[in-house]
């Protein structure tokens, strides 16, 4: 086992939440053999395009706001702050920012760490 003795173990939300005009931004908090995790900041209309790991499950922790959560064939579920999401390997995903003024913000943990990624229809 690796000793993370002197490596953070902790990590702060606030700071990897990155507001953007554009496309939601996908910040990296840690990347390793085992999994990604990701910290999502999407304004209200902002979308994260479908998606799918064809080798690994994706699973969302969602702290603030709510979206429309795609999981293909045109389903979609409204996923809130509080829920947790997860999409097995092959499992389409995807979301849309509907409230008008909150920020939809959610940890997204892909394990393992090569689950790799396909766009998909939501």
């Amino acid at each position: 086992a690796i000793a993370m003795t002197t490596a953070t173990r902790v990590f702060s939300v606030e700071a990897f939440s990155r507001p953007s005009d554009g496309e939601p931004i996908r910040s990296v908090v840690l990347e390793t053999e085992e999994s990604v995790i990701v910290v999502w900041y999407a304004r209200p209309g902002q979308e994260i395009a479908a998606h799918a790991h064809p080798h690994g499950q994706d699973t969302w922790t969602v702290l603030s706001g709510c979206a429309d959560y795609f999981q293909g064939n045109n389903e979609v579920i409204k996923l809130k702050a509080g829920e947790i999401a997860v999409a097995k390997p092959g499992q389409i995903h995807g979301a849309i920012n509907t409230d008008p003024e909150i920020p939809f913000i959610f940890v997204s943990v892909v394990a393992p760490g090569n689950a790799g990624f396909a766009l998909a229809e939501k």
